[in-house]
């Protein structure tokens, strides 16, 4: 199974400050773990929102809104997906990021084509 670790993003990354050296070489500890685990599908960091943009288009317009985005909470700082057995697993994975960052991550997983199978029971009607 599939899941994505996310981590947030803050103030000092909104604010495009570098993570201090002792963060920068705890993630790359976990992700280097992640990797000798044969686990790690891929990992990224995603820039300030204030370089970003949010896209919508209802009713055939297409609204085009530049960030920087309030709520810097709910902002995503980069992704971690990796391929474990269990919930648990990624679990754990994330417990060791969320350690190194010194902040919450989320785990959700991937949806995936078996899970649109009949009996898979992951979607509610």
């Amino acid at each position: 199974m599939r899941y994505m670790i996310i981590n947030k993003a803050d103030a000092d990354t909104e604010a495009g400050r570098m993570v201090s050296q002792q963060v920068a070489e705890g993630v790359g500890k976990v992700v280097d773990d992640l990797t000798k685990a044969g686990v790690l599908l891929f990992a990224e960091g995603v820039h300030r929102s204030a370089l970003g943009a949010r896209v919508k288009v209802a009713g055939g317009k297409r609204t085009v809104t530049d960030g920087p985005f309030a709520e810097t909470k709910e902002l995503i700082g980069g992704i971690i997906v990796v391929d474990v057995r269990t919930r648990d697993e990624a679990v754990e994975w994330a417990a060791r990021l969320a350690e190194v960052l010194g902040n919450e991550v989320e785990v959700r997983r991937v949806v995936e084509e078996a899970d649109f199978a009949p009996d898979a029971g992951v979607f509610q009607s």
